[in-house]
């Protein structure tokens, strides 16, 4: 569990569910969505019990935009923090596509 803030705001990094990298917004700012779960928690016994109630949470998008949005991507690209499955600089993903385009 981490905490990351952001502007004014702390978010426990346990609680994003999602994070969408969306580069510029239609006024040329840097945009970054993060999809947070926000736990929901049952009001008695019997909800508890309850096999049909299974969502225990409530989700929200939270966009950031400017300078905010530059950090969240530099948070989130990092290889510090984030494994990055499709890495730009992939040997195997580059000599592929080289085959693939003749080169």
């Amino acid at each position: 569990m981490a905490f990351i803030k952001v502007d004014n705001m702390i978010i426990n990094t346990t609680y994003i569910a999602a994070v969408r990298l969306e580069g510029q917004d239609t006024f040329g700012e840097e945009k970054v969505s993060l999809l947070i779960a926000i736990p929901t928690f049952p009001l008695n016994q019997q909800e508890k019990t309850s096999t049909t109630s299974t969502n225990f949470y409530q989700y929200e998008w939270v966009e950031f935009h400017g300078f905010a949005a530059i950090a969240l991507q530099d948070y989130f690209s990092s290889f510090n923090n984030v494994v990055d499955l499709m890495p730009q600089n992939n040997r195997r993903v580059l000599s592929n596509a080289k085959e693939c385009l003749g080169s």
